[in-house]
């Protein structure tokens, strides 16, 4: 299959489909548009696996002596599609060059070619291909952070709180590396499936989250709540330990498709654990998921500051 065309196919379906009024869960497009680089990667379409065409990243580097703490963008829409090269997944790709960051733009599995976990099973075989790879790429291995939004904030979410969980790292190859981050930014991704329909009608916002075509049961493969226990590992807050990555989270307070008290939940819980020190938190009043608001060069600068003071 040609899973380039495949993506454009899907996504012409989402753009038709977004004119309307969409019901809640996961957004298929994220607030935002345009390209947020303004320069080729350095090394593109690295295959980071070998199981599928799609498990492939592009690599930026800066310039500069290295080696380079790296930064791993993890596109969204909604698990069905989206490409590491999409304007939207690569915001702040300038500013993390300029900072002095490699950044690591990855694709993975979409829900249309395989259900979940193949999802986090890629992003953290990317992680070892990395780590791996660092001196060739002239990369620290010890420092290395992930950036999502939406279906990506699910996924470096669980990046940051996974680490060493022998059935989310997968068997696509490095696995004598290590696939933790050391730091981890979340832009309004999904956390517990199984209580958005609630979250999203309690907030006044439909709702079809629970049903069988829904974006998260798609990519479960069931009505979600029907198979709870395989939902349960989607929930990057059933992992939590004193030794996950630092977080930084943000939302907006009119998203209505990933109901933000997802986000405040994860950062209470992880506050809980490992302190508020490795916490920020944040909303941004009146911004839906994702847009403008998300995408200013001051919003930017405060996740690169973020950054800074743990991969630097």
């Amino acid at each position: 299959m040609n899973y380039k065309l495949f993506s454009f196919v899907v996504l012409s379906v989402v753009l038709a489909l977004s004119l309307s009024a969409c019901g809640g869960g996961l957004s298929v497009m994220p607030g935002g548009s345009g390209t947020f680089t303004s320069v080729s990667p350095t090394h593109a379409d690295l295959a980071y696996a070998s199981v599928s065409e799609t498990q492939k990243l592009d690599l930026y580097i800066p310039e500069g002596t290295g080696p380079f703490p790296v930064v791993i963008m993890v596109h969204g829409g909604g698990f069905m599609f989206g490409d590491k090269a999409d304007g939207a997944g690569l915001t702040g790709v300038d500013q993390l060059l300029a900072a002095g960051y490699a950044v690591a733009s990855i694709n993975y599995r979409l829900s249309g070619e395989a259900q979940y976990p193949a999802q986090i099973h890629d992003a953290k075989a990317a992680v070892r291909f990395l780590r791996a790879n660092a001196a060739t790429y002239n990369l620290n291995a010890d420092k290395f952070g992930a950036w999502g939004a939406s279906a990506g904030g699910n996924l470096v979410s669980l990046l940051g709180t996974t680490c060493g969980v022998e059935e989310l790292e997968g068997d696509l190859g490095n696995n004598d590396q290590s696939s933790c981050v050391q730091a981890v930014v979340d832009w309004f991704g999904p956390i517990d499936f199984l209580k958005m329909q609630e979250q999203l009608t309690e907030a006044g916002c439909s709702a079809s989250t629970d049903d069988a075509s829904s974006p998260e049961s798609t990519l479960i493969g069931a009505a979600i709540q029907t198979v709870p226990e395989k939902v349960a590992l989607t929930n990057p807050m059933n992992y939590i330990t004193p030794d996950d990555a630092p977080f930084f989270i943000q939302n907006g307070t009119a998203d209505c498709n990933i109901p933000p008290v997802q986000n405040k939940n994860l950062a209470d819980a992880l506050t809980a654990v490992i302190g508020a020190d490795n916490v920020t938190y944040s909303s941004l009043d009146g911004a839906g998921h994702g847009g403008s608001q998300f995408e200013t060069e001051e919003n930017v600068q405060l996740v690169i500051s973020f950054l800074d003071k743990y991969l630097k």
